[in-house]
């Protein structure tokens, strides 16, 4: 725990600062998963990797009724998420812990706030995937976390598919000074997944594959 959340404090230390003015014009996809979550009056989300916490102030107010958890491997993020929280006024609703996405128990992170059995009706990963080394760990533990009856959605950065070639290496080649990476085996796994839980999964590469919309639904008990 200690090394991955020195790692993540070192690279958003600074960009903390700037980096929901920046990263609105290439993560997207963002607002089309959160307006797809239809969250169940007085549910339960949860977000690993949730940076900023922007993901979840837009949660909490599309979806009044519903509690929102958040999880980041970064103190430093969270600085600035429980700032952001707090000057929304949905401190009440919003809960932030520090943990790892592949190995949180969210009882234990979040303690009395948590929902009594650990589990949530929504799980979303919002280009975390992409920079989590144990991302196949993350995705699979995430799954667990899901509820019978709940979903798991995931928006991340896609193949780029439908841009030209150079498009395509420049900005591979920026992400990668993010330490972010395209996972091409995402669907693969989601696939494996599923048929190993007994869940249904849908994949989307909207805009020229430039980004990956995912769901898998856990089948009511």
């Amino acid at each position: 725990m200690d090394d991955a959340a020195r790692a993540m404090d070192r690279m958003y230390r600074l960009q903390r600062h700037f980096y929901d003015a920046t990263r609105k014009y290439y993560l997207l996809g963002r607002d089309r998963v959160v307006a797809e979550l239809a969250v169940p009056d007085g549910g339960a989300v949860l977000e690993l990797g949730c940076g900023t916490a922007r993901n979840l102030i837009k949660i909490a107010r599309r979806y009044p009724a519903a509690q929102c958890y958040g999880i980041d491997a970064s103190e430093e993020m969270l600085r600035t998420a429980r700032a952001a929280v707090a000057q929304a006024g949905l401190s009440d609703r919003v809960h932030l812990a520090q943990g790892l996405a592949q190995e949180v128990e969210p009882t234990h992170a979040f303690g009395p706030a948590a929902p009594a059995d650990g589990r949530f009706d929504r799980v979303l990963f919002s280009y975390a995937l992409s920079i989590i080394p144990p991302w196949r760990e993350s995705l699979s533990h995430g799954e667990r976390l899901t509820k019978d009856g709940g979903s798991l959605h995931i928006v991340d950065f896609s193949d780029l598919g439908g841009y030209p070639a150079l498009a395509r290496r420049a900005l591979r080649a920026w992400l990668g000074l993010f330490n972010v990476a395209y996972r091409p085996d995402l669907a693969a796994e989601m696939a494996a997944l599923s048929a190993a839980r007994a869940r249904g999964f849908n994949v989307q590469h909207p805009l020229g594959r430039y980004y990956v919309l995912a769901r898998m639904d856990a089948k009511a008990a």
